[in-house]
This record gives C-alpha cells, sequence and structure tokens, in this order.
C-alpha cells in the first residue's frame, strides 16, 4: 500500500516503471530496503549480470547483506533514516546543479517545494543522522544523477516503516529531479514483497482504488465501474487492514482470508481473537491448516 500510494500519487500507476529484463543493462543500480539475493533471487540474478559488465552497485542497508559484499558502495545507514539519506541525496543533485531541468520543465510540477524542502539535508548533517559518511552521500548522489541507465530498486524494507509513503516520495523525488524516468534500464522498481501483490493491486484490491487505479471518489470513475458491474457503488473508500480489525466482529461479521494469517500476524492477537469469534462467516483459503483455519 505504501508504494502504490507514493507511486499514484506522483507517477500515476503503482507499478515498476521498467521491466525486469532491463535490470541487466543497467549500468548504475541503487538497492535500498531490498536483501535482493533472498527475496527475489530471479531479479538479483539479473543485478549481478549487470554488476559483472561492469555496471556501478550501491546498497542501502543497515545490514551487510550479501549483494552489499559484491556492491561498489554499501551505505550502512542507521534504521529509519532512510528519508534523511534520500532527501540528502536529492540536496546534491540540486546544490551541484544535476537536476534534468528540461525533463522537469516538459514532465513535473512542484519542482520548487522539493528544492526548499531538502535544503536543510546537508550530507554532513545527514551522516550525523544516518551514520553514512558524507562523502559516500555524495558519491552515490553523484553517480546516479550523472548516469543515463540509472534505476532505484526497493522492497519491503522502506515500505513497512510509518514513514514508508514518505520513503517512495523521497525515492521518487530522485527520479523526477534527474529524469530517470521513461528511459530504458532506469526508473523506479518496486519489487513486491509476495506473490500476486503488484497484480492484486492493479485489480483494486485495495480500498480506495477501483482496478486500474481509479479512486472510488472520483465520480465518473464510480459510474463507469457501476455500468460494468450492473450494482450501485459506494462513493466513499472501504476500511483499510488495521480499521478492518478493528471492527470484526462488529461491522465487519463476514470474512474470506486469503494468503495471510490473521491471528499470529496481526498485533493485540488475544482480543483480535475474542472479536473472530463474533464472526457469522469465516473462510480461509490457504495451502495449510494455519491459526486462523482452525477458528473457520
Amino acid at each position: 500500500a505504501p508504494t502504490v500510494a507514493g507511486l499514484v500519487t506522483t507517477f500515476g500507476a503503482g507499478a515498476m516503471t521498467n521491466s525486469i529484463a532491463e535490470i541487466g543493462q543497467a549500468d548504475y543500480l541503487f538497492v535500498i530496503g531490498s536483501n535482493t539475493t533472498e527475496a527475489h533471487p530471479v531479479i538479483a540474478m539479473e543485478m549481478k549480470r549487470a554488476q559483472q559488465r561492469g555496471a556501478t552497485l550501491v546498497v542501502a542497508d543497515p545490514r551487510s547483506i550479501w549483494l552489499a559484499s559484491i556492491a561498489d558502495r554499501h551505505l550502512a545507514l542507521n534504521p529509519g533514516t532512510d528519508v534523511w539519506l534520500l532527501n540528502s541525496m536529492a540536496h546534491v543533485i540540486v546544490e551541484e546543479g544535476l537536476v534534468d531541468t528540461d525533463f522537469i520543465e516538459r514532465n513535473t510540477e512542484g519542482f520548487e517545494s522539493v528544492r526548499d524542502a531538502v535544503r536543510p539535508y546537508t550530507p554532513e548533517e545527514a551522516e550525523r543522522v544516518t551514520g553514512v559518511p558524507a562523502e559516500d552521500i555524495r558519491w552515490a548522489a553523484r553517480g546516479y544523477a550523472t548516469t543515463e541507465k540509472a534505476g532505484i530498486y526497493y522492497t519491503l524494507g522502506i515500505t513497512e516503516h510509518t514513514h514508508g509513503t514518505d520513503n517512495v516520495y523521497a525515492l521518487a523525488n530522485l527520479v523526477l529531479m534527474t529524469g530517470h524516468l521513461g528511459k530504458p534500464s532506469a526508473g523506479m522498481n518496486p519489487l513486491r514483497g509476495q506473490n500476486n501483490v503488484q497484480g492484486a493491486n492493479d485489480s483494486g484490491a485495495t480500498p480506495v482504488f477501483y482496478p486500474g487505479y481509479q479512486h472510488v471518489t472520483d465520480p465518473d470513475a464510480r459510474a463507469l465501474f457501476e455500468e460494468a458491474w450492473g450494482r450501485p457503488l459506494p462513493a466513499e473508500p472501504g476500511l483499510n487492514l488495521n480499521e478492518m480489525m478493528k471492527e470484526v466482529g462488529s461491522s465487519v461479521m463476514g470474512m474470506y482470508v486469503m494468503g495471510e494469517d490473521i491471528v499470529l500476524s496481526e498485533p493485540n492477537a488475544c482480543a483480535l481473537e475474542r472479536r473472530m469469534d463474533g464472526l457469522e462467516f469465516l473462510v480461509v483459503q490457504d495451502i495449510f491448516l494455519n491459526e486462523t483455519a482452525k477458528r473457520a
């Protein structure tokens, strides 16, 4: 959801801007919040191919993951300081005149606000907050801004934060101010956390969008889907996961659970189990008889 919220707002669609096949041809790879070799091994193979071709590989991660061992530079930032690191890179790009002015004028709006917002994020101050040396921040920013085929790759390591959407915004700012959009082997590429997450979002599984990221509050979009589906549709967004869990057993009396063991994964499990006892209807679709399925 943070990826969808961030990318739909900035780019208009919540998906990778480039294909997996293009990764192997990239000349600069900025990987943040992704233990790619473990979580996305097929994509990691493309990253290895690019690195063996001579591409620059930069890994921003608090941990020394395997990919960091072959990276040209490992930015070992303190946990939770992603926005500081990314805004500091944006600061360097602005201050050193590395922005793509033509792209910004043709394709973006609000750049002045971003420029003003990142002004306090000097590399020296970012070093104090993130623990990443100021010179490493400058080096990474310069390389990203001046390389034509420069791609950003991330996943749950930056989105599963209280400021997950802000992290996505900060990355999008880097892409847009350097013009790394609409080009081969560049762009902004979320590596989704689970199988079919991208397709679920595309098909409208979030409570704020119809299929194709058409917002439920848009009367034109709502009319289109009402005609297609032959029934009136609500004009307000539905409940998100956190809101839904609070309503289990009260306004939410029936649940179809697929691919998630909510009894184990949701907070305040004892209270949730008591509320689930009040459900009138519970179906669980899963490979295994997990804890939630035992209550179905």
